[in-house]
């Protein structure tokens, strides 16, 4: 199937690895101009060089921490002006941390709102300007299976992700008739460097060892596995892109089945 991506103009944020990364990559391949972001100047420039040479895209590294109020507006422009314009937004960014209603501070909280709900506001309204001037105008919001199925000791991402699925439905209903599609992935338990780091948390709390407790996860899925990285990133570019024109306010499961519910 051809999704229609050649010279569509990205943002992915949170993307110098993981579900962001893999997603960058993905829609690179398919000829896309892509913006990749990261907190490390260094870091993000060569990830860029290095998916550039493998992809031959054109794709371009910003650093800038997403969690903060004034950058996801900087992010929006530098990409606009660097591709002519913006047609797809991808808002991603690293988890919050585990935690109880004991352990976590008013502080925690706050980061926590900055990074799991208002850099999705920031940037969809930062970038609205350059979307509404595209014929293929995509948001993706990247949240968690956690906000159908909470996940042990992690009440901030249970509880704060959960606004941005109310935020990415309304937007679709609210945006549709000017052409813009928001939709979102919740991705479940995948082999990323975020996942190990929890793993490796839980296996301190249980006196085991992060592999174990990765094997214990695989088998509640029923496919008995972990996901890839790269299976997230093809749900990503598809839903993105001009192919999926007709679905919006879609909140897509990419779990392997662990979610057991039916809604």
């Amino acid at each position: 199937m051809d999704l229609k991506l050649k010279d569509k103009r990205v943002l992915i944020t949170g993307s110098s690895r993981g579900l962001g990364y893999a997603a960058a990559l993905v829609l690179a391949k398919e000829g896309a101009r892509v913006a990749i972001n990261g907190r490390d100047e260094n870091k993000i420039k060569s990830a860029a060089e290095k998916m550039s040479k493998e992809t031959g895209a054109q794709v371009i590294g910003l650093a800038g921490d997403v969690s903060l109020a004034d950058v996801p507006e900087k992010l929006v422009k530098q990409t606009a002006a660097a591709f002519g314009g913006l047609d797809i937004l991808i808002t991603n960014a690293g988890g919050p941390p585990s935690g109880s209603i004991d352990s976590l501070d008013e502080a925690a909280w706050q980061k926590g709102v900055d990074l799991c709900l208002m850099l999705h506001v920031r940037l969809i309204r930062s970038a609205l300007p350059f979307l509404r001037t595209s014929d293929s105008a995509s948001v993706l919001t990247v949240t968690s299976i956690s906000v159908k199925q909470p996940i042990e000791n992690l009440l901030l991402s249970n509880s704060i992700r959960m606004a941005t699925i109310g935020l990415t439905k309304s937007l679709a209903l609210e945006l549709g008739r000017e052409g813009i599609r928001l939709n979102s992935i919740l991705p479940g338990w995948t082999e990323t460097e975020r996942v190990t780091e929890l793993m490796t948390a839980r296996a301190a709390v249980n006196h085991s060892t992060a592999e174990e407790e990765a094997r214990k996860q695989s088998e509640l899925s029923p496919l008995g596995r972990l996901g890839q990285p790269e299976e997230f990133a093809n749900a990503a570019a598809f839903l993105v892109s001009p192919a999926a024109s007709y679905i919006t306010g879609v909140m897509l499961n990419v779990d392997g089945g662990m979610y057991k519910g039916t809604l």
